[in-house]
């Protein structure tokens, strides 16, 4: 019987990351004040003048995120009642994330880039389409996957889940953060 696998959509919400990611950032302010901390804010007054965002919102969302790791909230060293936010690894590696939604985004909403356009900081060209690649680099579309049963997965790469081919993924997320 050749019956296609698909995923198990309710057995397994506790054991699946997409609840769990949308939980910690599945709300508009939440990914607004991540692109504002990838944008270098770090400041209470600093997001809320630049995002509009009421004061009481704003302190739930970034409460939310430094609770789930998402931020750090750390007295500043010169003057200890100013409070700074700063991404942490688990913060940087939302970015592709973020872009990807940013690109569906432009392409299927508004019809147009966004400004500021981010580049490669080297040659300053656009930053490339967010793609699902294989563990090899090749770029999949929606007919080149399926579901697998974990017994049934071929996990002899090297590879670790979210590391790019490059094996510099996080370290790139960092560099665009800055």
């Amino acid at each position: 019987m050749d019956e296609k696998l698909r995923e198990p959509l309710r057995e397994q919400l506790v054991n699946c990351g997409l609840p769990a990611a949308l939980e910690v950032m599945g709300e508009r302010w939440s990914f607004m004040i991540l692109r504002a901390a990838f944008n270098g804010l770090h400041h209470f007054e600093e997001f809320q003048s630049e995002l509009g965002i009421a004061r009481n919102i704003l302190a739930n969302r970034l409460g939310r995120l430094v609770e789930h790791g998402i931020l750090t909230r750390d007295a500043m060293i010169k003057d200890r009642r100013k409070i700074q936010y700063q991404l942490t690894e688990k913060g940087a590696a939302l970015l592709p994330a973020m872009l990807a939604l940013r690109q569906w985004g432009e392409r299927w909403e508004t019809g147009f880039r966004a400004s500021p356009v981010l580049v490669d900081a080297r040659d300053r060209r656009p930053i490339g389409p967010i793609e699902v690649r294989s563990w090899d680099g090749r770029v999949l579309t929606k007919r080149d996957l399926l579901w697998a049963l974990p017994e049934d997965v071929d996990d002899s790469g090297d590879q670790v889940v979210g590391d790019a081919p490059d094996g510099d993924g996080l370290a790139s997320a960092m560099r665009a953060a800055e």
